[in-house]
C-alpha cells in the first residue's frame, strides 16, 4: 500500500505534512513557514511539490477521520492546549525491539513533563544507552506523536539541559516545552 501525504496549516507555525497508510501515521512534520500549501507558491526558498491531498476546512467526506482528526489535534496543540496521542497507530516497521521500547517509552512522557536521555532508555530497559536514546529522539519522525521534544539532557549543575532536537534545533524545541509549560 503507498504512502498518502496529507499536507495542513496551522495558523502562526505554517504548513505541516502527515504521512499514513493504512490508518497508520508513517511520518509527521511541523508546520513550517516554508513549506507551501498551495501548489506553485515556492519562491526563492525553495518550493514543495504539490500535496497529493488538501484538507479543506470543512471535509465533505470524513472518512475514517485520522486525518482531520489529528489535524485538529495537531493545531491545538501548537497552540499550547494538552493533547494526547495515545490512540494513533504509528508505523514502528524497520525499528529494532529496543527502539520500539523506546517509542512506547517516549509516548509516554505526559503533557508538560520531561525526562533526560538516561531516564529514556531507562524506561525502555536499558538504563545504560542514553546515547541511543539520543540517537533515536534525533531520526525521530513523528514529532508531536512521539514527543521526542520531552527529552532533555542531563544537566550539570542544574536538574536539565535542553540537549538537542535533531535538524529541527534548539529553538523549536525550546517553543514546543514552552507551549506545555516548561522552560529550559
Amino acid at each position: 500500500m503507498e504512502v498518502t501525504r496529507h499536507r495542513y496549516a496551522v495558523a502562526g507555525w505554517g504548513v505541516g505534512e502527515i504521512q499514513t497508510r493504512d490508518g497508520v501515521v508513517v511520518a509527521h512534520s511541523l508546520p513550517s513557514q516554508r513549506r507551501k500549501l498551495t501548489p506553485g507558491a515556492g519562491g526563492p526558498q525553495g518550493g514543495t511539490s504539490p500535496p497529493e491531498v488538501t484538507l479543506a476546512t470543512r471535509p465533505s467526506r470524513m472518512g475514517d477521520g485520522l486525518v482531520p482528526d489529528l489535524c485538529r489535534r495537531f493545531s491545538a496543540h501548537l497552540e499550547g492546549r494538552a493533547v494526547v496521542y495515545d490512540d494513533v497507530l504509528v508505523d514502528d516497521s524497520g525499528l529494532s525491539d529496543f527502539q520500539r521500547e523506546l517509542l512506547a517509552a517516549a509516548r509516554s512522557v505526559a503533557w508538560g513533563d520531561v525526562v533526560t536521555y538516561g531516564e529514556l532508555a531507562a524506561l525502555a530497559g536499558r538504563p545504560r544507552a542514553a546515547r541511543a536514546a539520543g540517537s533515536f529522539c534525533a531520526g525521530n519522525r513523528l514529532s508531536l506523536v512521539v514527543p521526542c521534544h520531552r527529552v532533555v539532557a542531563a544537566g550539570r549543575g542544574e536538574p536539565y539541559e535542553i540537549g538537542a532536537y535533531g535538524p529541527s534545533g534548539v529553538g523549536l524545541k525550546r517553543r514546543l516545552l514552552a507551549l506545555e509549560g516548561t522552560v529550559l
